[in-house]
Order: C-alpha cells, then sequence, then structure tokens
C-alpha cells in the first residue's frame, strides 16, 4: 500500500460506489469520503459507509455534513414534503428523486480533500442508467468537472475524475461488484425505507432487476420483491 498512489472514493453506502470503490483499490489507496445531504436514508446509508469502508479496512474516511440540501427541497429523497414515488423503470424523464447538481457539490468536497492529501484521482460511482440519467451522471459532466477542478487548483495538482461504471448496467454492476470482492450484502440501495428496503422505489427497483439478471439473489432484506423486466 506504501508504492501505491492515493485517491478519494466519494461512497455514499450503495451498491454503484462500493463497487466503484472497490475498482479504486485496485492500483490507489483510497481515503473514502461520505456526504449527509439530509437525505431520508441518511442513517442507513452513513451505516453502510461505516461497514463498507470496515470490511475494505479504510481508515481515512471523512464524512461531509450538506444537510443545506434538504433546507434548499426540491427532491423527493431530501424534501419531506415530497413523497418517494414507486419505480416507473420506461420513465424518460428527470425524476424527482434528482437532487439538484449534488454530484458536483460531492467532486467538489472530495477534490479538495484530494488536493490536501496529494491524491491523483476521484472516484465516483455514478451510472448513466440510473433513472433515465441524471444530468449530473452523464459522461460529459464530469469530463467539464476534471477541467474545471484543474483550473482550480494549484498548477502542481493533477487530478483525474473516474467514473469507472458509468456505463455499466446494473447486472454488470452485480456482476463486477463479485469479481471485485465488493461487499454487496452491506450496501443500501432504498430511497425511504432504513430497516428493510422498500421494493418500490427507483432505486430498489433498478437494484433488484440487476440481480435478477445477474441470476443472483440480492443479499439484503425487503418488505416486498416484486420482478422487475
Amino acid at each position: 500500500m506504501k508504492n501505491k498512489k492515493t485517491a478519494v472514493a466519494a461512497v455514499s453506502g450503495g451498491m454503484d460506489s462500493c463497487v466503484a470503490a472497490a475498482y479504486s483499490l485496485i492500483d490507489y489507496d483510497t481515503a473514502f469520503l461520505h456526504v449527509n445531504y439530509g437525505q431520508k436514508t441518511e442513517e442507513r446509508e452513513l451505516k453502510a459507509f461505516n461497514d463498507i469502508a470496515d470490511f475494505f479496512g479504510i481508515s481515512k474516511r471523512l464524512v461531509i455534513d450538506y444537510s443545506h440540501f434538504s433546507v434548499m427541497g426540491g427532491s423527493s429523497l431530501t424534501d419531506k414534503s415530497m413523497g418517494v414515488r414507486k419505480a416507473d423503470l420506461e420513465n424518460k424523464s428527470i425524476p424527482d428523486s434528482y437532487v439538484p447538481f449534488r454530484n458536483a457539490n460531492i467532486l467538489s468536497a472530495c477534490v479538495s480533500w484530494a488536493e490536501v492529501l496529494g491524491a491523483e484521482a476521484v472516484f465516483i460511482g455514478a451510472v448513466y442508467e440510473d433513472s433515465s440519467g441524471y444530468p449530473d451522471c452523464r459522461p460529459e459532466f464530469f469530463s467539464a468537472f476534471e477541467k474545471m477542478a484543474d483550473l482550480g487548483t494549484k498548477p502542481e495538482t493533477v487530478i483525474k475524475i473516474k467514473a469507472p461504471i458509468i456505463h455499466y448496467s446494473k447486472k454488470q454492476i452485480v456482476e463486477k461488484g463479485i469479481e471485485l470482492g465488493a461487499p454487496l450484502h452491506l450496501t443500501w440501495s432504498c430511497y425511504q425505507e432504513q430497516e428493510e428496503a422498500c421494493g418500490i422505489c427507483d432505486s430498489c427497483a433498478l437494484r433488484l432487476r440487476g440481480f435478477k439478471q445477474a441470476g443472483i439473489e440480492d443479499p439484503i432484506k425487503y418488505k416486498i420483491r416484486p420482478e422487475y423486466k
């Protein structure tokens, strides 16, 4: 590990970020960063983050408070006046679970810490398939952010923004996670429940479909397990 380069991984506690973090550990000594942004499952996601970090033996970990997102509202993940909608995997518009410009805020914290640590890369588990493609999950967004980070940091600082699973389907993420030895059983994806996953939000639906297509049983508990095609 002493001979490895350093990276920072944004780890939400979900399956995607867990697999992206596992990718980072192949070539980097990785620090894990988690953001509490006032999401309805904040406590459960934080537990998953720490469980994943413990599994990988990560000593460098940082939790950021972005609770102002819940004050701003505008997303069913953070706004208590908005309910989380039932999954619609055929939806082609940006869903109300989109948290405005969230990934830019997460990446900003990661880049700041990466510069302090002398890290050469920031990993994020963005997936373009998710919910029709959030605008801040597009490949061109990460390319543009990397250029911005280069302009906004010290001349000697060079930080690559890496989204290694951005073009993966959930089936491929499950398969890659198992291949990399990622602890998928410790991850949490549900948008609205903290004891047993609801099974009916977009995130649960995408996850359940991915495991089914991979021919593997999802190891976490669900209130109900619908069959998604």
